[in-house]
């Protein structure tokens, strides 16, 4: 077990040593703010740093990545605002110099004129034009005009609406907060398009492309995907030989001819925790509807079958409720797993712990719904820019509830780990053979406490490259990394306590596991950075370790074989068999979604183009839901068959399940995935913006794909009534048994 816990430290303590360099970096190298943006000829003041900090502010407000993306980061239906700006900016100079110097238009230009015009655009527009002296960013005279066309063109969009980008009339109609907008809008383009001091590509690696100003994918980008691509395969190699050596040499164990868990007894702390269940069942059912309302949008502008929706809940709320209401059912079920199975851990009833999960629940109560209404202000310009940061939207995709709902979230965090910890820690002083799986499942809830406090670390006024590096330590580490180690070490838990392993091979097994997930996965954050204003070292280091994520998802064939071998060792062992089946869907989704869709849109070549595109949205439905969903639907009905102790009648189960996994497969192969690739191609023959236009995303094709996403989303929702229908039915019945 020596060698194991070195191996794991080690993996730990290296990895975030590079991601902290890696974050330094970040800080010193990023796009500056300027103090003035001045035209160069007139010496005119166009912008002020304090006009594109508060625009970032005004973004948020309005609901920042749930409004359309910048950088690539965001939502799907309206443009990405920084590829548009571009793209807007160099087609309006283009033009202009063509009718002046040739009385023609462009397109209409032969070969060598063009190459001249653009030739001389890119002068212009990539040129650094930053003076680190006067903390200045000079702009020529010849931008001032298509500038000025932006801003009249953005401003009529926010201040008038636009139904194609679901953007409802009068989403932002100050016209000083119209200007800051515009400010910040201008401030990420020029990052994108100016190089940086000494290179020959921008501050986001030449993200987006776009032809006309010869941003194109980079050197470092092609050649770090290549070699992700051999490590992927060389360590898959490594990682299967290392498996099938090693794999049965566990201690060996007969496996009991009766449940082992038969007969216990529910706590009061454990009928307590029973009322998440419920809320969790509400959530997923409200989650549902908003994401019915929300893929909606996408078809129908500003409305639902004709009734004026956006009026009340406009596209940028119901998005961010249905995202966030996503981690929020999904945590709830966790933690709430932690707490059930904490006197199962400890063996004893620990005092306080009903107030405290009583405690706990009220504030989740709270948390949810004001949060929610907090986001429903902020979008609609109720609260001044301050209150909004605190009170409001961040603007942060699965990060969008105000900073007092973070900050008491987290204070809820760290009272779920000392609750669930004192129990651990208990056990752990039995000094037992469960030692070390008990060690290391301490470890991760201890983690999920602590790293939620990484999305605090960043300010009201902090750069988008700044959120976005810590953004990414919470939406990455806190769940893809120590929320997966804990489901591991949970399930391990779980299955020595059924006497299915012993517990001490169940203790390798899951710090073994966790070294392996978290030696691609803490440095893996990366891959999320490639081009959001970060050095090239994010993609080199992101690039690397990303590929080594998917190493341990190519051998959930070999997970979901011995599940279903589990299911026929003994009969009693069928008792569990929905629980169970829930983790093969969890493991077939890991490979499937986590996997081969996340490794679909990790390698830098594959996110310069399409970044930001439905493709995105295929990994995250399919990884989110597919993953940690199912896995927390799976904790629950595992956590209810301990205590139920009546027969259960399959057919609800049954219809979940299929009902679940076939309506999201529908979802993803009938609509998402080919509208993906739709877009994945325009980007990489015509560019980004084009990809993400309202003239491509409303072409007859795309549209009739998305209504064809229906049959998948009407077969998803039967699977979640079904799920929650048993859930509140046996719920109901463990709370009234005595």
């Amino acid at each position: 077990m020596r060698k194991i816990w070195i191996a794991f430290t080690s993996v730990v303590v290296l990895s975030f040593i590079v991601l902290i360099w890696v974050g330094t970096e970040v800080y010193q190298t990023q796009p500056p703010i300027p103090e003035q943006v001045i035209v160069k000829e007139t010496g005119e003041i166009f912008y002020t740093k304090a006009d594109i900090q508060i625009g970032q502010n005004v973004w948020e407000s309005i609901g920042g990545m749930e409004v359309g993306s910048v950088w690539g980061h965001g939502s799907y239906v309206a443009p990405d605002w920084t590829a548009d700006w571009i793209h807007k900016e160099a087609v309006y100079i283009l033009e202009h110099w063509s009718k002046r110097d040739f009385n023609s238009t462009y397109a209409n230009l032969d070969v060598e004129k063009k190459a001249a015009l653009k030739a001389k655009l890119i002068k212009d527009i990539k040129t650094d034009s930053y003076n680190p002296d006067t903390k200045t960013i000079t702009i020529s005279e010849a931008r001032v005009a298509p500038i000025l066309s932006n801003n009249e063109h953005y401003s009529s969009i926010f201040s008038n609406g636009n139904e194609r980008y679901a953007i409802p009339v009068g989403a932002l109609t100050d016209k000083t907060k119209l200007k800051q907008l515009n400010a910040f809008f201008f401030w990420t383009s020029w990052a994108a398009s100016t190089n940086r001091p000494g290179k020959d590509y921008t501050y986001t690696s030449n993200w987006p492309h776009e032809p006309l100003i010869d941003n194109n994918i980079t050197n470092d980008s092609i050649i770090w995907s290549g070699l992700s691509i051999v490590l992927l395969l060389l360590f898959i190699g490594i990682l299967t030989f290392y498996y099938l050596r090693n794999h049965e040499k566990g201690d060996s164990i007969t496996k009991p001819d009766s449940d082992p868990l038969t007969g216990l007894k529910m706590l009061r702390s454990q009928k307590a925790v029973l009322k998440y269940y419920l809320i969790i069942c509400f959530l997923i059912a409200l989650q549902v509807v908003l994401g019915i309302l929300t893929v909606h949008y996408t078809v129908e502008g500003q409305a639902f079958f004709g009734f004026d929706l956006s009026s009340f809940l406009p596209y940028s709320i119901t998005r961010t409720w249905h995202t966030q209401l996503a981690v929020f059912w999904i945590a709830a079920t966790w933690l709430a797993t932690g707490l059930f199975l904490a006197p199962m851990i400890s063996g004893k009833e620990m005092k306080y712990q009903v107030f405290g999960i009583n405690f706990l629940f009220v504030a989740l109560l709270v948390i949810v719904l004001g949060s929610m209404l907090g986001e429903w202000l902020g979008v609609h310009q109720f609260l001044d820019l301050t209150t909004n940061f605190f009170f409001g939207h961040q603007g942060y995709e699965y990060m969008d509830l105000g900073r007092f709902w973070q900050i008491f979230l987290g204070i809820g965090l760290v009272l779920w780990v000392i609750m669930v910890s004192r129990h651990i820690l208990f056990a752990i002083k039995k000094n037992d053979e469960s030692k070390h799986l008990l060690i290391i499942l301490l470890l991760s809830v201890m983690a999920i406490g602590m790293f939620f406090f990484s999305g605090l670390m960043y300010g009201e006024n902090s750069s988008l490259p700044v959120i976005n590096y810590w953004r990414w330590w919470l939406v990455h580490l806190w769940v893809e990394g120590f929320f997966e180690v804990f489901a591991t070490v949970v399930i391990a838990f779980i299955f020595s306590r059924m006497k299915i392993i012993s517990a001490k091979t169940a203790g390798k097994v899951s710090i073994a596991s966790a070294s392996i997930f978290l030696a691609g996965g803490i440095i893996g954050t990366l891959h999320h950075l490639y081009y959001s204003g970060t050095p090239v070292q994010a993609i080199a280091l992101g690039a690397t370790f990303s590929a080594l994520e998917v190493v341990p998802l190519t051998l959930m064939g070999f997970e979901i074989r011995e599940h279903w071998n589990l299911l026929k060792s003994k009969e009693w062992i069928q008792k569990y068999k929905w629980p169970i089946f829930f983790f093969i869907a969890v493991a077939f989704w890991n490979f499937l979604g986590a996997g081969v869709f996340g490794f679909l849109i990790n390698p830098p070549i594959a996110l310069y183009y399409i970044q930001g595109l439905n493709t995105t949205a295929v990994h995250a439905h399919t990884a989110l839901f597919g993953v940690y969903g199912l896995l927390g639907m799976g904790f629950i009905i595992m956590c209810l068959r301990f205590y139920s102790d009546r027969v259960w009648k399959s057919k609800k189960l049954k219809r979940a399940f299929w009902f679940l996994n076939i309506g999201l497969i529908a979802m993803v192969l009938l609509s998402l995935l080919p509208i993906g690739i739709i877009q994945a191609y325009t980007s990489i023959t015509q560019g980004y913006s084009f990809a993400r236009e309202s003239n491509l995303l409303y072409s007859p094709t795309v549209q009739t794909l998305k209504w064809l996403r229906m049959v998948g989303d009407i077969l998803f929702s039967i699977g979640i009534f079904y799920f929650c229908w048993f859930t509140v039915q046996e719920t109901i019945y463990c709370y009234k048994k005595k």
